[in-house]
């Protein structure tokens, strides 16, 4: 608990919080401007999102991909990398599990473990692809990874058509029931909904990813190539082998995430005519949560009610659901802004001395 309240106080976090509020405060602007009652509006978000224990499931359901991609977008960012393709890795990952569920039939205990494996490795070397690029030929992984997403949305279609489709629908066929992550009892604790137990796998990779990086060899090495480079190559570092292997990371987070939606959610994979969103949401995610583990966790259950909730906004209060879309734009924006929020500290700290200097004028001499 005492981490926690650690992480809270720090000025980065403090940035994340108060660029939050103020993305709420300005949509409510926004709101009032169009004549909505922000009040009832953000009441019926939060009565959507925690009104039912169904509802609450959902809320979890809707985190859990959030987490896997924010991960893995915040891992790439602090190894100094732009990962823009854990879409594309969470794609892969999807396939790979689809391809375990649905070809091999084996007891639950070895299905579950080798799909999360293969979907994993699948996601990582879909990464691992922008990183050798980047390492050997320079190309910068931001083209590289946005390429690798449209290649990968094609790609998983093409193999689902071919090996795995269902007669006559326009997705794959269901994964065996060994190898999915959901279950009933599970569902019905939570009022019939999709929750499922990839929440867990996910709360165990922000843990890995914390230890990891902060608390291995590899992780400083890792740290080290992002902050310097130069500097680490002096220093008898590898930079090349690093770069690839925190692309390679970088995309079994968001590859297991993958997993997690075919094995948890759906338990099978479409023909998919876009995105599903989930790793472009990640990099917002990562972007709240300050490129750390707890702070993903935190930015996705922002972001996670924030979106689910939606819904609530409009039939509860009126309120366009475009309108959460631009709350979560204003956060965005005032977190990569955070130079104007680190001037309204400082000014609300400078008026906060001028105010205790009068009061005690003798403290001031």
């Amino acid at each position: 608990m005492s981490r926690v309240i650690k992480w809270l106080f720090k000025e980065s976090s403090l940035i994340s919080l108060i660029s939050i509020f103020l993305g709420l405060l300005f949509g409510a602007v926004i709101m009032l401007i169009g004549n909505y009652n922000p009040i009832q509006a953000y009441g019926a978000l939060f009565n959507k999102s925690f009104g039912d224990l169904n509802s609450i499931g959902e809320v979890i359901r809707q985190i859990t991909p959030l987490i896997f991609t924010g991960l893995s977008v915040a891992f790439a960012f602090r190894t100094g990398l732009f990962n823009i393709g854990a879409e594309g890795q969470f794609i892969m990952g999807a396939l790979a599990a689809s391809f375990v569920g649905i070809q091999l039939h084996l007891p639950w205990y070895l299905h579950i473990p080798l799909a999360i494996i293969a979907g994993g490795l699948l996601g990582g070397l879909w990464g691992s692809i922008a990183g050798y690029l980047k390492a050997v030929r320079g190309v910068h992984e931001v083209i590289t990874t946005i390429m690798l997403n449209w290649i990968a949305l094609y790609l998983s279609n093409f193999f689902v058509k071919t090996f795995l489709l269902e007669k006559g629908q326009m997705r794959s066929k269901f994964v065996d029931k060994s190898a999915w992550l959901s279950s009933q009892g599970l569902s019905e604790m939570f009022g019939n909904s999709r929750i499922h137990y990839g929440i867990v796998i996910a709360l165990t990779l922000a843990v890995l990813f914390y230890i990891l990086l902060w608390k291995t060899k590899q992780g400083f090495e890792l740290r080290a190539v992002g902050f310097n480079p130069e500097a680490s190559q002096y220093a008898g570092i590898s930079v090349n082998k690093n770069i690839i292997k925190a692309m390679f990371i970088s995309g079994i987070f968001a590859g297991v995430g993958g997993v997690c939606e075919v094995l948890g959610v759906f338990h099978y994979q479409s023909v998919n005519t876009a995105f599903p969103g989930y790793g472009m949401m990640g990099i917002a995610v990562a972007l709240i949560g300050r490129n750390t583990p707890l702070g993903a966790i935190l930015g996705a259950v922002l972001l996670g009610v924030l979106t689910f909730g939606a819904s609530g906004m409009k039939f509860g209060a009126g309120v366009p659901e475009e309108l959460v879309n631009i709350v979560i734009a204003l956060i965005i924006f005032f977190v990569a802004a955070s130079g104007i929020v680190k001037w309204l500290l400082k000014l609300f700290a400078k008026r906060n001395k001028e105010v205790s200097n009068r009061a005690n004028p003798t403290i001031s001499k």
